[in-house]
């Protein structure tokens, strides 16, 4: 029996070469370029819950009407999405300032525990089922369902949905656990990558103009993944700078050496920051090729640094 407060989400594998799985026993659903969010009641409250246990409702009030679900003791997983347009931004849900032009959201696509019963043994199929039957309020819909992964990854891709996630009918919920049961696949690159050091606008030293990302290997050592400055609007860089220059340091905390053209001008600070970047591919020194800031994470882990 899971403790419905102690519920952590379950994750999905990365698909190999092989692709998704297309095959009977499997079913398909978006995958949405947002924030992963447990939703639940604490003590008569709302909370909603980030996967490194960070609480969004404060960044997030217009899913207040969630609480009216799980007061019996539900917990719905599911993703916090703006719309724009009837297609996600990442951007959008990053940046508070977006809220008001963006249509937010919250995407369920699964119930683990419903009205205090523990269903994460149950198959997927049921807590659809489950899910299906739930009064939910304005803010939040269920997560539509597919039987054709292989137009529902051309649909994505030319809407420029993020990606396709398939999910084995008979899977249980398994709390924390990155599941082969769950198959992701995204049309474009993305990563969560810590920051390094920053260069500052001309125009502004408020706000930056370029970001050093990098990225722990497993030695713990910091691993230069190239330098950033497409994507980062005025609001975005003037935060950017805010965050980093709370961890200015003297010295550069990568333990590669960083390009000489990367250093000129650049403020040095200790890797706290996570950004999530937007990227075409990888050198084989595991540089990004044209990066893009998306925006600030405080609610995931930073990537780990990957042999390309």
């Amino acid at each position: 029996m899971h403790d419905a407060v102690g519920v952590k989400p379950m994750l999905a594998s990365p698909a190999g070469t092989g692709g998704l799985p297309l095959r009977t026993g499997w079913s398909y659903e978006v995958k949405w370029d947002g924030y992963r969010a447990m939703a639940r009641s604490e003590r008569g409250r709302l909370r909603l819950d980030s996967r490194s246990g960070l609480e969004l409702l404060d960044r997030f009030p217009a899913l207040g009407g969630l609480g009216d679900v799980t007061a019996d003791g539900t917990v719905l997983d599911g993703e916090v999405v703006a719309l724009v347009a009837g297609v996600p931004s990442f951007e959008a849900v990053a940046d508070s300032t977006r809220h008001a032009r963006a249509q937010l959201v919250y995407v369920v696509f699964d119930v683990p525990v419903h009205a205090g019963v523990d269903l994460t043994a149950e198959p997927l199929t049921r807590r659809r089922d489950v899910l299906a039957g739930l009064d939910l309020p304005a803010c939040a819909i269920g997560s539509q369902v597919f039987t054709d992964g292989a137009s529902l990854l051309q649909v994505t891709r030319e809407r420029g949905i993020e990606g396709v996630v398939a999910k084995r009918d008979a899977s249980p919920y398994r709390p924390g656990v990155r599941s082969p049961d769950w198959v992701k696949l995204a049309h474009r690159r993305t990563r969560t990558a810590l920051v390094g050091g920053w260069r500052a606008d001309t125009a502004s030293s408020s706000r930056a103009a370029s970001l050093l990302l990098g990225a722990r290997d497993g030695e713990g050592l910091l691993r230069y993944l190239g330098r950033a400055g497409s994507g980062l609007s005025a609001a975005l860089a003037t935060r950017a700078a805010t965050a980093l220059a709370e961890h200015a340091v003297d010295v550069s905390p990568f333990d590669d050496a960083v390009p000489a053209a990367a250093r000129a001008g650049v403020r040095w600070c200790s890797p706290e920051v996570v950004v999530q970047v937007a990227y075409r591919e990888r050198t084989t020194g595991g540089v990004l090729r044209h990066p893009v800031v998306l925006g600030l994470r405080d609610d995931v882990e930073p990537d780990p640094w990957e042999q390309p």
